[in-house]
């Protein structure tokens, strides 16, 4: 299938479930969700609890005619020289949909999977991410997309590769202070956390206690989607009890969840930020008997997190699309590698958010009520 062929059949999958949800959010003329409504708007404190209805909004539209560009912008061109990467943070069922996405990207540039590697660091360690990137580079990749574990530490890899001709794009977590600044492929963090924000204040109806488990405090997607969360709640009666970091071990966010609930009895709402924190979570508050009185918001479309949205454990989960995150992203690497970095950066350009760095993937909910229709564009896109 070609390129344009995939954008297509994407979108004609993404129109069939928008026409089956009850979409909450605007787009904006590039396609990403707009700008969030005002924290104190609606489900003030004191109001009652609603039923969530799911609002999945993607930019498939935009991501598949930047393809399409770079795509052409490619043909007749000698990609043989072409040696790319994806390397994620943790070996979770989220980042398998980036697998899938990738590696299709690859096959459509005719790129061969020997030069399309995939890493997920078998237990999140930064030692195994960074020695990754040490392999990599030993073996000649061209360039390499990366959700770093820690920013900070990864800053002088990155410098150290860039200078050496490497290409880094930041997917999932921007990179801000690094030598990949200047592009970050994924979900605009602020507006994925003011959504769940917005999620809790409607299950809890404006007042009540929630608790905030996280894989890192210090990354910038966590940070980010915090604040938006944060900022969504502001002008309820619901404050946050705690922000727990749980060291990108599901084992240590259900451990965590535990004792919160064991020792805080008011706490009636619980974040989950990444991945594997929403069945974490629901594990904990199944085991505690509270799944009645404890509602869960969480982030990202595990396998598990979904058979807990159809059981209702957890209420809503915010959604990303790291497939999109691959696919675009092998298409970038490739071209930075054969057209270089300026040129490329002049096709993206004219689809990047309003920062001018952030190519966004788009954000959107889901809940209990649009599950089926979101399991079915996952099933077209090979996802599962």
């Amino acid at each position: 299938m070609t390129g344009t062929t995939r954008s297509r059949a994407t979108a004609a999958a993404v129109a069939v479930l928008l026409a089956v949800t009850a979409a909450a959010c605007s787009k904006s003329p590039s396609g990403s969700s707009a700008a969030p409504a005002p924290a104190g708007s609606g489900g003030g404190s004191g109001a009652a609890p609603v039923a969530l209805s799911g609002s999945v909004t993607f930019n498939q539209d935009n991501l598949g005619k930047l393809d399409a560009a770079l795509k052409s912008a490619l043909t007749g061109k000698d990609l043989s020289k072409v040696d790319i990467a994806m390397v994620v943070n943790v070996a979770a069922d989220y980042w398998k949909a980036g697998q899938v996405g990738f590696l299709k990207g690859c096959a459509d540039l005719g790129v061969s999977n020997a030069k399309c590697t995939y890493f997920a660091p078998p237990n999140g360690k930064l030692t195994e991410q960074s020695s990754e990137l040490e392999t990599l580079r030993s073996q000649g990749v061209t360039g390499y997309s990366i959700s770093a574990i820690d920013p900070t530490s990864a800053a002088g890899t990155i410098h150290t590769d860039v200078s050496g001709g490497i290409s880094v794009l930041a997917i999932d977590s921007p990179l801000p202070g690094t030598d990949a600044a200047s592009l970050y492929l994924g979900t605009p963090n602020y507006t994925a956390g003011f959504q769940a924000g917005t999620a809790m204040k409607q299950v809890l109806g404006g007042s009540g206690k929630v608790a905030i488990l996280v894989g890192s405090l210090t990354a910038s997607n966590a940070t980010q989607r915090i604040q938006g969360f944060e900022d969504a709640l502001k002008g309820t009666g619901i404050t946050i009890a705690q922000k727990v970091n749980d060291n990108l071990s599901a084992g240590t966010a259900t451990s965590d969840a535990e004792t919160i609930l064991a020792n805080n009895p008011d706490v009636t709402g619980l974040y989950g930020v990444y991945s594997y924190d929403g069945p974490a979570l629901a594990q904990a508050v199944t085991s505690a008997g509270k799944t009645g009185s404890v509602h869960i918001v969480s982030d990202d479309s595990d396998a598990q997190t979904l058979q807990f949205i159809q059981s209702g454990v957890i209420s809503g989960t915010v959604v990303q699309m790291p497939y999109q995150q691959g696919y675009t992203g092998a298409y970038i690497l490739a071209a930075e590698k054969v057209l270089g970095k300026d040129a490329t950066m002049a096709i993206v350009k004219p689809y990047l958010e309003s920062d001018g760095s952030t190519l966004s993937s788009g954000v959107g909910l889901v809940t209990k009520s649009d599950l089926s229709a979101y399991q079915s564009l996952e099933s077209q896109l090979g996802i599962g």
